[in-house]
């Protein structure tokens, strides 16, 4: 009886206007290659945010610690123009 635990990524959705990155991870436990059970969690990406101090800043997010693969989705979702219109509704919004 081998109990055996799998964390993976196992879908990504661009969703929205300003093009936000939907991960889904799963986790996944196995008895003798046998799948017992999956679990799923999400997180969302979106291109940036406002300082809350100052919403005239804006901040682009960080992905430098996402895996590469996912960091060329961004980088291709995220063009200029959708950060600058995710600034704007960001800004009236918050």
């Amino acid at each position: 009886m081998a109990l055996s635990k799998e964390v993976k990524i196992d879908s990504i959705n661009i969703v929205g206007d300003y093009r936000k990155v939907q991960i889904r991870i799963a986790t996944i436990i196995k008895e003798d290659n046998k799948e017992l059970s999956r679990t799923f969690e999400r997180r969302m990406l979106s291109p940036g945010y406002v300082n809350s101090d100052d919403k005239s800043t804006y901040i682009e997010t960080d992905i430098s610690g996402e895996e590469s693969w996912i960091q060329t989705i961004c980088n291709a979702c995220w063009t200029t123009e959708i950060k600058s219109a995710h600034h704007t509704f960001i800004s009236t919004v918050s």
